[in-house]
């Protein structure tokens, strides 16, 4: 499932993640709760599809940013390795803490930091033109870098102007969806190859509780021979193009946290993708990369020096998960 380097450039925030739990309901405040399991790592969407091509044998360009504090140095030490450009912002670097319920879901704290200084002058310096035909740019993280969002749209247009074709996945607005949000969305669709988002963030663009009519809306967007991935966790995922819709179902796993899940099937699919192969057996890459990798906790980087850790992705006729 390798590729060459820098035909997956992958644009997006980059943050500190301290995930922890699992708890069980709210604590009380002033109260202090015990937990049995920490994980330190590198997180952001960004930075999880970018660590998730390594698991899985494959290479990439990562370009984003860190703060100009120890944790900026820090991070950039966690990336090491991955083709990563990483210009330093004027902030401290962005933290966020996880907190896993014993349900499985997650809820998150982040501070602004350095992905609020994020911007287009930053980023655009270090991206090169497409090095093959039919390499592919993968954003995310948009909402969290809202100096690089006041440009997207001039991005997004110069990317397809340097040969790559662009993937897009939102990732949740902080303030929730609204008309100006999907109006402007629908600008950066347009632009898009492949659109890899969740079912509810597709039914939140769409403005429709009924998933199909959901996915009608936003493939109308699209451009001729684009796709809409639809990453319906664990149920599998859905694949439209060209009016025709593929679905595969999610394999079993045991999981601690979620966290990345979507941007592992982001690198999962799209390695695929690159490899050549089909819509279908890239849904299933990509829910393959997905169950493979959040069954491991914690989450270490396979790289030179670190061999204790190592992920096998199943053939995207196995089965799937994500």
């Amino acid at each position: 499932m390798g590729t060459d380097q820098h035909r997956l450039l992958i644009i997006g925030d980059v943050g500190v993640d301290l995930v922890m739990g699992p708890i069980s309901g709210w604590p009380r405040v002033g109260t202090e709760t015990i937990v049995e399991r920490s994980d330190l790592r590198a997180g952001g969407s960004a930075a999880n599809a970018a660590l998730a091509v390594s698991y899985l044998g494959g290479k990439s360009q990562l370009v984003s940013g860190v703060g100009n504090d120890e944790w900026g140095s820090w991070l950039r030490e966690q990336l090491r390795g991955l083709g990563a450009s990483l210009p330093v912002c004027d902030a401290a670097t962005t933290l966020s803490v996880g907190l896993i319920d014993s349900g499985g879901e997650r809820t998150f704290f982040t501070t602004r930091g350095h992905l609020d200084k994020l911007s287009y002058e930053h980023l655009r310096p270090r991206i090169d033109p497409a090095p093959t035909l039919g390499s592919v740019a993968l954003l995310s993280g948009v909402f969290l870098t809202p100096a690089l969002r006041q440009s997207y749209l001039r991005l997004l247009r110069d990317l397809g102007v340097l040969g790559y074709q662009v993937a897009l996945d939102t990732n949740w607005p902080p303030h929730d969806w609204n008309a100006g949000l999907r109006a402007e969305v629908a600008t950066w669709i347009a632009n898009c190859d492949h659109l890899l988002l969740n079912e509810l963030e597709v039914s939140s663009l769409a403005d429709s509780s009924d998933l199909s009519i959901a996915i009608d809306r936003l493939t109308s967007m699209l451009k001729p021979q684009a796709t809409l991935v639809v990453k319906a966790g664990a149920r599998g995922a859905i694949g439209i193009q060209a009016g025709r819709r593929f679905e595969c179902a999610a394999l079993e796993a045991a999981v601690f946290d979620t966290i990345g899940a979507g941007d592992s099937f982001n690198a999962g699919y799209l390695l695929a993708r690159l490899s050549g192969a089909a819509l279908p057996d890239s849904l299933a890459a990509g829910c393959s990369a997905a169950a493979a990798i959040i069954s491991r906790f914690p989450r270490r980087r396979a790289g030179p020096g670190n061999q204790t850790e190592s992920v096998t992705v199943l053939s995207p006729h196995a089965g799937v998960g994500g």
